[in-house]
């Protein structure tokens, strides 16, 4: 583990210019460009082409998390202007109990112009189908980075997802540069995006419309789903100047019994759409892995840290071993679905247990996406790869083009 933890973030880099950015999306998500790398071979396609470009008995694994209008706006009454931009729930922590809150919640958040922030309650009128609502947002105590910051509201007839969708706005990428516009409401949600939770899309999936369905239905392609809300710690960039230095985010999964059950028998390719869904099924491995050292595990152990990958210590399973593990410990538990974090952090040296393909859009220089990417591309493909696509001008980022990379 120690020659990982070494990886030098300086490695990751590459020159991104402003223009390649793509700060909107395509009329038509589907015409975007898709760069297909197959085994070392680079094809250029269109992304309403993907059906034909996916290996029979094909397994499509996608992220249905929605995104949230997270960023949340007040002025005092000097007229200063503070953002709130909520992170994840505390009190309550479950999402669906906290946007189901009828009085009051508490979240984990950002704050902008802290400094004009000292101790008041900041207020803010609403009308909500012509009911006038009075909106407060308190800072109860300081986090790491951040704030638990108390929201209340004086009419129990909204819940705290009313109001977000009444007066929050969507969280685009900072990267691009402008503020959120009506055509983000959206563009910035996957066409199959269900559970709310998100501050950040799940970008692989934008390019995903109803014609590309019907073409994946037409070659009996497999399409499963997994929800893991998209943290604010997506686009936090490595500071350090090795990957063993920095910490990273964590996010919250959930899946079904059915899922694992899925995953246990499955015998093809499994094509993770987003590295979000790329997190999501490596660190299911690691969790059936901890209940085949430990049947007896406690359900609050099911959670995967940062270097728990790269612990020698673990007995070696299979694929097959390590999700009927975890289906039968959900099955002694009754466990319909399985609600756990992951701190995952995939680099150079990791090996993929579960994943064989991966559709994602081309990630900033120095990020811990781009090392993921690396590593399941192995030595300096992912060079070649972002080389062939800056000189054939592919857009970058999150409303930009797509890949495919299939083993």
């Amino acid at each position: 583990m120690f020659h990982v933890k070494d990886i030098s973030i300086q490695d990751f880099s590459y020159h991104l210019p402003d223009g390649q950015i793509a700060t909107y999306p395509l009329p038509e998500r589907d015409q975007s460009r898709l760069l297909v790398w197959n085994s070392g071979k680079i094809s250029d396609k269109r992304f309403c082409e993907l059906p034909e470009q996916l290996p029979e008995r094909s397994l499509l694994v996608f992220n249905n998390t929605r995104v949230i209008r997270a960023r949340l706006f007040f002025r005092k009454k000097t007229g200063a202007k503070i953002e709130i931009f909520c992170l994840e729930p505390l009190n309550p922590p479950e999402y669906v109990q906290s946007f189901s809150q009828t009085e009051k919640c508490s979240w984990k958040c950002i704050v902008g112009n802290l400094k004009k922030w000292k101790d008041e309650v900041l207020v803010q009128s609403l009308e909500i189908r012509g009911k006038q609502i009075r909106f407060t947002a308190e800072k109860i105590r300081e986090l790491k980075g951040s704030f638990e910051i108390l929201f209340s509201w004086d009419n129990p007839d909204y819940t705290f997802a009313d109001l977000l969708e009444a007066t929050g706005n969507i969280p685009i990428p900072p990267y691009l540069n402008r503020e959120s516009e009506e055509l983000d409401l959206t563009s910035y949600q996957t066409v199959y995006s269900k559970i709310k939770g998100s501050v950040a899309a799940p970008t692989a999936g934008l390019h995903f419309t109803s014609e590309v369905f019907t073409g994946l239905m037409r070659r009996n392609i497999r399409c499963e789903e997994v929800t893991l809300h998209v943290g604010a710690g997506t686009f936090q960039p490595v500071k350090s100047e090795t990957i063993g230095a920095h910490e990273m985010h964590t996010e919250h999964f959930i899946v079904s019994r059915n899922f694992i059950e899925v995953l246990a028998s499955f015998e093809g390719y499994i094509i993770a759409v987003g590295t979000t869904s790329v997190r999501t099924l490596e660190s299911l491995f690691f969790i059936g892995q901890k209940i085949v050292n430990n049947p007896k595990i406690d359900f609050a152990e099911l959670i995967v840290n940062q270097w728990d990958p790269y612990n020698e210590n673990l007995m070696a399973c299979s694929n097959h071993e390590s999700f009927k593990a975890l289906g039968d410990y959900m099955n002694e538990h009754h466990l319909p679905e399985l609600s756990s974090s992951t701190q995952i952090i995939i680099v150079p040296g990791y090996r993929f247990h579960v994943v064989n393909g991966m559709i994602t859009n081309f990630h900033q220089p120095q990020s811990t996406l781009l090392l993921l990417i690396a590593a399941f591309l192995g030595g300096d493909e992912w060079r070649l790869i972002y080389d062939h696509a800056l000189k054939g001008n592919y857009r970058f980022l999150s409303y930009g083009d797509s890949n495919l990379y299939l083993k």
